[in-house]
This record gives structure tokens, C-alpha cells and sequence, in this order.
């Protein structure tokens, strides 16, 4: 369970974030590399700019051959067993309130996410849809106002090469593993996703006023004239 006082990050910005994480000493400092907002489609209207914070929620892909795509990309590190009870889809997953992090096999040229999914995990209740991966149907993923962030596009369907594996469990993206429940925040203003451990969420919320605070003091003095060096020995310590 997350820790209750998650919602008091939304206050800092997502450099913010990353800089405590560093400090407290997190793999990757919870930065999810090569994330990118996705591209605004000029004739639906531009959903409102803000960050977004909440739970993670994971799906994990694999690896699948079909008759376009008989060689499907390895994955970049070893397949936990699948934990799925059924065949349903995994946007019939989604949890209320959470962001979906869904991981793609490294090399991959068809997309995971399209407009059906995106269309099912809004109505579920998704606050944000983050993609180690690809995504398609951008008219169709910008009709539903959420931010929806991925490494790529691409124009062909899932089931090309991949396939729903797992959900709730670790998925690594770049350096930072991101397990279920993990607050990720979605931070457009900085261009950039972080992903906070449950248990890092007390002692980040601790450290952040003091780094934050250091900061504005060394941006005071260098307008002021006083060198980087200095403004740094004198405030960061």
C-alpha cells in the first residue's frame, strides 16, 4: 500500500523528485528515460497542461511471432512466470486512479497501445498511460484527453509481435524499476516521468524542502553575481 502522504509530492517539480531520489541513492534516481508526450493531433482540442501524480499499476509485454513478424524481438532481461488468470485483455485490468506503465520488449516495430485500450482505460479510470514502447491510433489516443507518454509511434497492431504476459509486478525501464503501487508522476512542464519507491515516498518528502530550498538560494546569489563555486560551497552542503 502507498504510503498516505504520496499526494504532498505533487507539489515539486519532477527534476525535484529525481534530485532526492539521487541522494537517497535509487537505482536510476526514478527517472523513466526516452519518455515522450504524445504528439498533439491539431484538430482535437489540446487537453489541459498540468501534472499528473498516482500509483503505478504494471502490464507486461512479451515477445510473440506471427506470419509478418516470424522473429520476434528477445527481451531485455529474463520472463517472469505469467500471474494472469484469464485471457481477458490487459486494459480490462486497469485499476481506478492509477497510472498504467506498460513495458514492450526492446526492438519492437508494432505498437501496444491504441485507441481501444486507451478508450477502456479512461473509462476504468487511468490517470495517465506511460509507455516503455510503442503507441498508435494518435487521433484516437489524444480524443481521450489523459497524457499518454511512450518511447515511439508506429501504425501496426499488438498482436504482430507482442502479447499481455503479466501485471502488477517489477518492470524495469532504463535504470529504474517501477513496481506496482510506486508513485510515478507525469510531469509535462519538465518533459520528463519519475517514479518514487513506496518506501523511499517518507524520507523524500523529508529531504526535497531542504534541496529545494538550497537551490533557490544558490539561483539568488548567481543573479547576484556570486560564482557557481561559491553559491555551491555556500548552500549545498
Amino acid at each position: 500500500m502507498a504510503n498516505p502522504r504520496w499526494k504532498e509530492l505533487y507539489k515539486y517539480a519532477a527534476c525535484d523528485l529525481a534530485d532526492g531520489l539521487l541522494k537517497l541513492h535509487v537505482p536510476g534516481a526514478g527517472f523513466l528515460p526516452d519518455i515522450k508526450p504524445l504528439l498533439h493531433t491539431a484538430s482535437i482540442p489540446k487537453p489541459e497542461l498540468k501534472k499528473v501524480l498516482a500509483p503505478a499499476s504494471t502490464f507486461l509485454m512479451v515477445p510473440k511471432s506471427s506470419m509478418s513478424f516470424p522473429y520476434p524481438a528477445e527481451e531485455a532481461y529474463g520472463t517472469p512466470k505469467s500471474n494472469l488468470p484469464d485471457s481477458r485483455p490487459y486494459a480490462d485490468w486497469t485499476e481506478k486512479d492509477t497510472i498504467i506503465v506498460i513495458s514492450q520488449p526492446a526492438g519492437q516495430s508494432c505498437a501496444v497501445v491504441g485507441g481501444i485500450m486507451a478508450a477502456r482505460m479512461k473509462h476504468l479510470g487511468a490517470q495517465g498511460i506511460v509507455v516503455d514502447g510503442r503507441v498508435r491510433d494518435i487521433v484516437a489516443l489524444n480524443e481521450t484527453q489523459l497524457p499518454i507518454w511512450s518511447t515511439g509511434t508506429s501504425i501496426i497492431g499488438a498482436g504482430a509481435e507482442t502479447k499481455f504476459h503479466a501485471r502488477d509486478i517489477a518492470v524495469r525501464i532504463g535504470g529504474t524499476t517501477v513496481e506496482p503501487g510506486d508513485i510515478v508522476m507525469i510531469d509535462p512542464f519538465e518533459n520528463g516521468v519519475v517514479a518514487v519507491p513506496q518506501g523511499k515516498v517518507e524520507e523524500l518528502l523529508e529531504l526535497l524542502p531542504k534541496l529545494v530550498g538550497a537551490d533557490e538560494k544558490v539561483i539568488k546569489d548567481v543573479e547576484a553575481g556570486v560564482s557557481v563555486q561559491e553559491a555551491f560551497k555556500k548552500h549545498r552542503r
